[in-house]
């Protein structure tokens, strides 16, 4: 092998090697912006977490605020409210999972599991029923005293759990803690 045919094929692999690595990032350029338009847009990333501000809210009364698209309900229950809530065996229940975020998705759907606070007076679940995806009526409508879906008829108690009817689900519980006494942090 000659000297001249040792150097031809070095040239020809830093050929390959250039062409190769001219391919890498060109191919990265073309499909970067493709990859990066599928992130959420700034309008998107702002909503992903709000402040709610409860300083207003009674006892007995909720507060309906649109978090990421969808209704979320934060009610301030009634020693009544609680009570009614917390008698209620998990055997009896529909569904016996928590529905809650900020637990393992196995956790039982206790009143104490789903309530935002240890006290269990407040309540904050999205406001969009399990089954078809309607708003439910607040205000102890139901038979159970919590929220009711005129839609299909789907009950759920002072919790937030589907306790009748078709819905499958209780009342999803996200993300959520107090940022002070009079604020909770959505998401």
């Amino acid at each position: 092998m000659s000297h001249a045919e040792d150097h031809e094929g070095t040239r020809r692999d830093f050929l390959y090697y250039a062409t190769a690595g001219a391919g890498v990032v060109t191919t990265a350029a073309a499909v970067w912006p493709l990859i990066d338009q599928m992130n959420p847009s700034a309008d998107v990333q702002a909503l992903s977490s709000i402040f709610v501000d409860i300083s207003g809210v009674e006892p007995g009364t909720q507060l309906t605020v649109k978090w990421r698209g969808k209704p979320v309900f934060i009610r301030r229950r009634t020693p009544e409210e609680i009570e009614a809530a917390r008698s209620v065996k998990v055997e009896e229940l529909v569904d016996p999972k928590a529905e809650n975020a900020n637990l393992p998705p196995d956790a039982p759907a206790t009143d104490e599991n789903r309530a935002l606070d240890e006290a269990g007076e407040w309540l904050v679940m999205v406001g969009v029923c399990t089954h078809l995806g309607c708003v439910p009526l607040g205000d102890g409508a139901g038979e159970f005293g919590g929220w009711f879906c005129p839609c299909h008829g789907s009950h759920y108690d002072t919790s937030g759990r589907i306790r009748k009817g078709p819905a499958p689900r209780n009342l999803d519980v996200p993300v959520a803690q107090f940022v002070d006494e009079n604020t909770i942090k959505l998401g």
